[in-house]
């Protein structure tokens, strides 16, 4: 590739970019999250544009800059439409854009709902190995049956393979059955079983994935059998504040998390402070805060962070850069106006 010229990535070829590669992904994120730990990247707040009389829907834009050995920014432009699965659409839709740092041109557009999906079941299950440390994790629950829990248990297995058995819950019990088929060849012969309420899957998993599309919170109570069961907030907006403020609050970001009415800004709101939260992902994993207190059930609130996307995007060009894969489109660029 020249000056100019920018690589373009479909959906399909993010995805074959990486098939089998979920350990070099969890190793990306774990970078992403010790830099954002050092200060080495930039995060803004992220603007979210509502359309007008949808109080579901969103359109949020997330940049980032990412230093240390990625030295990449960019911005992911990312839609949640919950009402398209009306009409056999995905919820989720987005494009990742990268720009080089020395020069701020565009380098790289790819698809970005496939790797949007992969950072965050990468960031819950590396999580979840974490926190959990070195209990066994053999029952997993999935509260919510979408793809983004299917990628959440994809990185879970690979992280725990000790994962005996796996628990479904969704508002719609067709959507879980349908859930259950389509991970069997996953399992590798480990149980799967479909239960009737999301209380039954925390009361009796090790490592809970919440993955919903509420809006506003549902579950008033967080009474796991496995005090020291790991609970994955990835949807943000299930649990009531006072479930928040009672339990052992992990977070990836500090100020974005507390934005948005997630559940830990209610719990903020509610409280008037902060002092729940008790450490980030990032500091536990540089070895500054331990990754758990003893006997009580950890709740990770992770928000999202785009240097996460900006981590798996740089991965995906320099694999399609080094592999020949993807479609360059020369002269992208125009010409320099004064050149002329």
């Amino acid at each position: 590739m020249k000056t100019g010229d920018i690589l373009l990535l479909r959906g399909k070829e993010v995805e074959e970019i990486f098939a089998g590669r979920e350990r070099e992904m969890m190793e990306a994120v774990r970078s992403a999250y010790l830099l954002h730990d050092t200060g080495d990247v930039s995060l803004p707040n992220c603007p979210f544009l509502r359309i007008p009389g949808d109080e579901s829907s969103r359109i949020i834009a997330k940049p980032a800059y990412l230093g240390g050995k990625f030295q990449t920014a960019g911005i992911k432009w990312i839609a949640s439409f919950p009402r398209n699965g009306q009409s056999g659409m995905a919820r989720a839709s987005a494009t990742l854009v990268l720009n080089s740092v020395e020069s701020g041109v565009p380098t790289a557009l790819m698809e970005g709902s496939i790797i949007s999906a992969l950072r965050t079941g990468a960031s819950a299950a590396l999580a979840a190995d974490v926190l959990r440390g070195e209990m066994p994790a053999t029952v997993c629950g999935l509260i919510g049956c979408g793809l983004i829990n299917f990628t959440v248990l994809r990185f879970l297995l690979v992280a725990r393979p000790e994962v005996q058995e796996v628990l479904l819950y969704d508002t719609d019990s067709s959507r879980a059955e349908q859930f259950a088929r389509k991970i069997a060849g996953m399992l590798g012969g480990r149980g799967v079983r479909v239960v009737g309420r999301a209380e039954d899957v925390i009361l009796q998993a090790n490592v809970v994935s919440l993955a919903t599309t509420a809006t506003v919170p549902h579950l008033r109570a967080l009474a796991p059998a496995d005090r020291n069961a790991v609970v994955l907030h990835v949807s943000l907006r299930d649990f009531t504040p006072e479930v928040v403020t009672g339990a052992d609050n992990v977070v990836d970001d500090l100020e974005h998390i507390c934005s948005n009415s997630t559940s830990v800004h209610l719990a903020e709101q509610a409280t008037g402070s902060r002092s729940f939260i008790r450490t980030t992902l990032g500091r536990i994993l540089a070895g500054t805060d331990p990754a758990r207190v003893e006997g009580r059930p950890v709740l990770f609130s992770p928000f999202g962070m785009g240097v996460l996307d900006m981590a798996l995007g740089h991965l995906a060009f320099t694999m399609a850069r080094d592999e020949g894969r993807g479609t360059v489109v020369a002269d992208f660029l125009p010409a320099v106006w004064d050149s002329i």
